[in-house]
C-alpha cells in the first residue's frame, strides 16, 4: 500500500440511497460493508472521491440501449425520483464536504473527466475502490483504471452488490484473472498502511 503521500486516492462508488431499500435498485449488501467504507472514508476524507450516479431526467434524454434500460427502469429516471435518493448514504454525507463528489452518468466512474483530471492534478497513480455495485459500476470504473495504467486495489470487505454470485464471481475474477493489475485487499490492510 502506499502511504499517506495523496498519491493513492479512496474512490468511493455510488454509496447512495438510491441504491438501499428506499430506491428502485436496492443493493442489500450496502448495509454490512457501509462501516468499513466509513472507516475508510474518516481515516483520510481530503483523499477520498464519492461518485454518485445520477440517471437521466427521462429516457429520452438518452441513446441506445441506455433509452431502453431507462424505458425499464422509469422510475429511476430524475423527473420521477424523489432527489433525496441521489443523495449520499449516511454518515458518508457528513464527510461529503471534506472530500470530492463528483456525479457521473455511466457505470464507469471516468466517464466522467473530472475523475482522472482530479487524479492528475493531484499527482495520484492509484485508487482504492470501495462501494456498489462489485459487477457493475465497480467493475467498470475498475476495468478503465486498469487501462490507464493506475494501481487499483478493491476492499473486498468493502465493496457490494444485489447478486451474491456476481459479487463473488467479480472477486475470483480480479484475484485470479488480473492478478498482475488488480490487487485485493480487507479493510484492516488498508487501514494498516494508507493513508
Amino acid at each position: 500500500m502506499y502511504s499517506g503521500d495523496g498519491r493513492t486516492i479512496h474512490l468511493c462508488i455510488d454509496m447512495q440511497r438510491l441504491f438501499t431499500e428506499e430506491g428502485p435498485w436496492p443493493t442489500p449488501w450496502m448495509e454490512k460493508v457501509k462501516p468499513n467504507i466509513v472507516r475508510i472514508a474518516e481515516a483520510a476524507p481530503h483523499l477520498t472521491v464519492f461518485t454518485r450516479f445520477i440517471p437521466p431526467p427521462t429516457p429520452e434524454h438518452v441513446e441506445g440501449t441506455w433509452r431502453a434500460y431507462y424505458e425499464r427502469w422509469d422510475e429511476a429516471t430524475t423527473a420521477r425520483l424523489d432527489p433525496r435518493l441521489l443523495d449520499l448514504v449516511p454518515p458518508l454525507d457528513r464527510l461529503a464536504a471534506q472530500a470530492t463528489v463528483i456525479d457521473k452518468k455511466t457505470y464507469s466512474s471516468f466517464g466522467e473527466p473530472g475523475l482522472l483530471a482530479h487524479l492528475r492534478a493531484r499527482g495520484a497513480d492509484g485508487i482504492i475502490v470501495t462501494g456498489s455495485e462489485t459487477d457493475v459500476c465497480v467493475l467498470s470504473t475498475v476495468l478503465d483504471a486498469v487501462d490507464l495504467g493506475l494501481r487499483v486495489i478493491v476492499v473486498e470487505d468493502a465493496v457490494c452488490s444485489s447478486s451474491d454470485e456476481g459479487h463473488e464471481a467479480l472477486m475470483m475474477l480480479y484475484q485470479k484473472r488480473y492478478s498482475q493489475q488488480i490487487e485485493t485487499a480487507t479493510t484492516f490492510d488498508v487501514l494498516s498502511h494508507w493513508p
